[in-house]
């Protein structure tokens, strides 16, 4: 799957995104649903366990930054 392909996509925080964290998202691709590592794209928001998100840059293979998809 190319970078383009994965930008844009919604994904749920598994475990907490922040900065000096490394966090995990699981986003629906490819038919099924995967783990990536991820960072705020920001860099310095905290999203919290449960937040859905959306996938704003990839770095293959499973690295992603992401941003809250919704404000709260």
């Amino acid at each position: 799957m190319g970078d383009a392909s994965m930008v844009g996509l919604m994904g749920r925080v598994t475990g907490t995104v922040g900065p000096g964290l490394v966090g995990e998202v699981i986003v629906r691709v490819r038919g099924g649903a995967e783990h990536f590592l991820a960072h705020p794209a920001d860099g310095r928001s905290r999203i919290t366990t449960g937040t859905v998100v959306m996938v704003v840059e990839h770095l293959p293979p499973r690295t992603v930054y992401v941003t809250p998809a919704y404000d709260s």
